[in-house]
């Protein structure tokens, strides 16, 4: 069974081909004790390793020195020398040792699956031997090494899921034997290192000492760049490889697909263009998350009722009799002192009455968590299939242990609760939550909505199959979700980041909303992010009401752009064509100019459903936040003025449904 990476299966003849030799002998009882070196490399890893829950490494003892007979350590036979080390979905936590970089024979080293964090060491560069580097699907962060490029006989390197950071060595183009590279679902950037010319063969080696990149690997046929933050334009000498080797990056490029939103690209750049239209901190990386100081700040805040509680435990006790059940909170850090540790009140009852789905359950759902859908630099966001029967989206919280503060644990836990009293038919179905220390783990699970986000039919569909009829459908269900949140929920409920890509889309084209970005504000470093964060109110789950009403108003402006973009089949903002806002304002302000707003792809536009629409816009998108009305008044303007009959048609179901109603 081969393997199927980037859309292309890999041929077991080829890595056959590769791995012969010493690496496929069976493990040999006359194999001789390996050198001191290498016990004491792999000694050394295990040292690095702080928890082996499965003990797997349970065997790895130095006392007779033969490592051979340890479990995932392959000996060739009869030099002893170690050539294999197999370790996958061990869930070991810990370090790679950079020790293992003295392993000289060695040709295998599977590490993926595990939960490993830290940098990749540099002195893996010096396994000349090597074949096979798998360290996907870990914790590790920082850049990739450009000592890699020593691997002079490396066929495969696996580095996929991980928060690897930095650019793209152009030194790896230096590896000549490398048939498969996988760099997906990191957070690289930059551009990929390669060459400009316009033709290469990927089975072709002209010979050339010239290094330009990649481009030079003369038997690179499977490479995966997706799901990263990569940037300009795809080095044409690799683009025979597949389409979706590059989707979900930042790139400006015609042979790229599925890229991610402008606002995730440009971060800060354009933070505060769009008038009024309220947007996340700009986006940092959290796996240098700092420990804020936000002690202080909370004492001034709450006052002298908190500072009694943090001094004296018998005032918390008689406290604890009049005020509801508490729960104690702590940072996970390994460095604890007094100031790290607060008792907060959180209304535990309502938290024990979700529901509570564990680890392993939703690792049988994901299939060992590979099957993964959508990523951001805050979360992981997989597709599975409960025992039960349900599909469902599993959002996993790229949240490390040593960085999980209890003000983090505070912001989840009322997170999951707010989440969880959603309930209507355009926003997403909250099914549960995971909440589990061994290994870390946060994740919140939704139903599953088969036929991707706005964004993707919108930009990616075919006009033909995404007709006025459905676009109104989808305004309307938008406008109806938005007003029970706003409205009909108290306190109000606001998406964080309201755009295309937060509307799913089901087999019958009901949008459904999600709020997979309010993770931002958590992970971010930003000054005003940990502000809000520390302030009385928020550190409680509770915003203000002005904050909450800024919210509201964002998103009211984001639903007109989101209007906007459904008639026009339009980006929201394009590097050559500019903000979508600032070119359809022109039109938007002589009613006879409106039909050049609609997509010229759209047949059968109903001029008087343009209108509604383009009044609804007008009013939603004003520069005074004060001015633009609630989702009741809009919603309310869109279900009288589009009409709802010829939607009706498109579903029989619903004509069913509406037969029964009369």
């Amino acid at each position: 069974m081969g393997r199927h990476w980037a859309g292309v299966a890999v041929p077991r003849v080829l890595l056959l081909a590769l791995h012969c030799g010493a690496l496929l002998l069976p493990r040999c009882s006359a194999a001789a004790p390996p050198v001191g070196g290498d016990v004491s490399a792999l000694m050394a890893f295990k040292r690095a390793v702080i928890d082996d829950p499965h003990s797997a490494l349970a065997d790895w003892t130095d006392a007779d020195g033969n490592a051979c007979d340890w479990r995932g350590v392959i000996c060739s036979s009869p030099q002893g020398s170690v050539v294999s080390l197999r370790l996958s979905n061990a869930s070991l936590k810990g370090f790679i040792a950079p020790e293992l970089g003295q392993l000289s024979f060695l040709q295998e080293m599977y590490l993926d699956h595990n939960l490993l964090f830290g940098t990749i060491p540099k002195q893996l560069g010096s396994l000349r031997n090597l074949r096979v580097l798998d360290l996907g699907a870990n914790r590790l962060a920082g850049p990739i090494p450009p000592e890699l490029s020593g691997l002079s006989s490396v066929s495969v390197i696996n580095l996929h899921s991980n928060g690897l950071t930095g650019n793209i060595p152009s030194e790896l183009g230096k590896l000549q034997n490398l048939v498969e590279l996988r760099l997906d679902r990191n957070r690289l950037k930059g551009s990929i290192p390669g060459s400009n010319a316009t033709s290469f063969s990927p089975m072709a080696d002209n010979g050339s000492t010239a290094h330009s990149g990649l481009c030079p690997s003369p038997r690179l046929n499977v490479g995966d760049f997706s799901y990263n933050f990569l940037a300009g334009k795809i080095p044409p000498c690799l683009k025979y490889l597949p389409r979706s080797s590059f989707q979900g990056n930042c790139f400006q490029d015609e042979y790229s697909i599925l890229q991610r939103a402008h606002q995730i690209c440009t971060s800060a750049s354009t933070a505060g263009h769009l008038k009024g239209f309220k947007r996340s901190p700009p986006d940092h990386k959290h796996d240098g998350v700092q420990q804020p100081t936000w002690l202080l700040v909370l004492e001034i805040a709450t006052g002298v009722l908190l500072l009694v509680f943090v001094i004296t435990g018998a005032i918390t006790a008689s406290r604890s009799c009049t005020l509801k059940p508490s729960i104690r909170i702590s940072s996970w850090n390994r460095s604890k002192s007094w100031s790290d540790e607060i008792t907060v009140l959180i209304d535990s009852d309502m938290l024990k009455s979700l529901p509570k789905l564990s680890r392993q359950e939703l690792e049988v759902a994901c299939e060992d968590f590979s099957n993964i859908i959508g990523s951001t630099p805050e979360t992981v966001v997989y597709k599975g299939t409960m025992k039960d029967g349900p599909e469902v989206s599993v959002i996993s919280l790229c949240a490390f242990e040593g960085h999980w503060t209890s003000q983090h644990e505070l912001f989840y836990q009322n997170k999951v609760i707010d989440l969880a009293r959603l309930n209507h038919e355009n926003t997403a179905k909250f099914l549960g939550y995971c909440r589990e220390s061994d290994p870390f783990s946060r994740m919140l699970v939704f139903e599953y909505a088969s036929n991707g986000t706005l964004y993707e039919h919108l930009h990616y569909g075919e006009a033909a199959q995404f007709s006025w009829l459905r676009r109104m459908k989808i305004a309307i269900g938008i406008a109806q979700g938005l007003r029970y949140l706003h409205t009909e929920l108290q306190p109000p409920f606001a998406i964080s980041e309201l755009n295309s890509n937060s509307v799913y889309v089901t087999e019958d084209f009901t949008p459904k909303l999600v709020d997979f970005e309010c993770w931002k504000m958590l992970f971010s470093r930003h000054d005003k992010a940990l502000g809000h964060l520390n302030s009385k109110a928020s550190f409680r789950g509770r915003d203000s009401l002005e904050e909450k009403q800024a919210d509201v108003q964002g998103n009211t402006f984001a639903f007109g752009v989101i209007l906007l973009e459904i008639v026009s089949g339009r980006l929201p903002y394009c590097k050559d064509k500019g903000y979508l806002v600032d070119w359809a304002i022109k039109y938007l302000q002589q009613p006879e100019e409106i039909g050049k707003l609609v997509d010229p792809e759209l047949s059968n536009v109903r001029v008087e459903d343009l209108a509604v629409i383009c009044s609804v816009v007008s009013r939603c998108i004003d520069p005074d936040p004060s001015k633009r009305p609630s989702m009741q008044i809009i919603a309310g303007a869109l279900e009288t003025g589009i009409d709802l009959a010829g939607i009706l048609k498109e579903s029989s179901l619903a004509w069913a449904e509406l037969a029964l109603s009369l």
